[in-house]
């Protein structure tokens, strides 16, 4: 028998040092990645930015970025290595997100996600999140621009008190 070791994941805030491994799976993951700068100016600007790696060796294994709005917080970019994608990384991620936003007392979470990745969407929908509508033509493509799917989920943050808080 013969044991394969799972990464243990661990996040912490991801920083400028983060951004050579960062944009090398990016370019990897995606057709169209985000550039360096891109991530650059999310982390100038002070968005919620998340580095996820393994305990064991620090690699990394995925990252997010988020903006915060009023009562909102508005996911940018959530990324899983190619070789750990279907793992339940994300979902934890996702988690972590959504914890984030609850910290804020944020009552809505938002994404877009491509027409095309219907992967990510069943993930987005087993959250709870609802499609809300469709930017056509939002994001590069290799023929034509792809629509993206826009989702939203509606927060119940606790009430001071602890008790359960009701939803008007």
């Amino acid at each position: 028998m013969s044991a394969v070791l799972q990464p243990r994941p661990a996040c912490r805030p991801m920083t400028v040092r983060d951004l050579d491994a960062v944009v090398a799976i990016e370019q990897r993951a995606y057709s169209h990645p985000w550039s360096r700068g891109n991530f650059t100016d999310s982390l100038a600007a002070g968005y919620l930015a998340e580095l996820w790696f393994d305990e064991a060796d620090g690699e990394v294994l995925g990252y997010l970025v988020a903006m915060a709005g009023v009562d909102e917080l508005h996911l940018l970019n959530i990324t899983v290595v190619p070789e750990q994608q279907g793992r339940g990384l994300g979902r934890r991620m996702m988690a972590s997100l959504r914890a984030h936003a609850l910290a804020q007392r944020a009552a809505t979470l938002w994404l877009e996600v491509r027409a095309s990745n219907l992967r990510a969407q069943a993930l987005y929908r087993g959250l709870g999140y609802t499609q809300v509508g469709l930017r056509r033509g939002y994001y590069p493509a290799a023929v034509r621009r792809e629509d993206a799917v826009v989702m939203s989920l509606a927060l119940s943050p606790p009430a001071a008190d602890g008790a359960p808080h009701a939803v008007d």
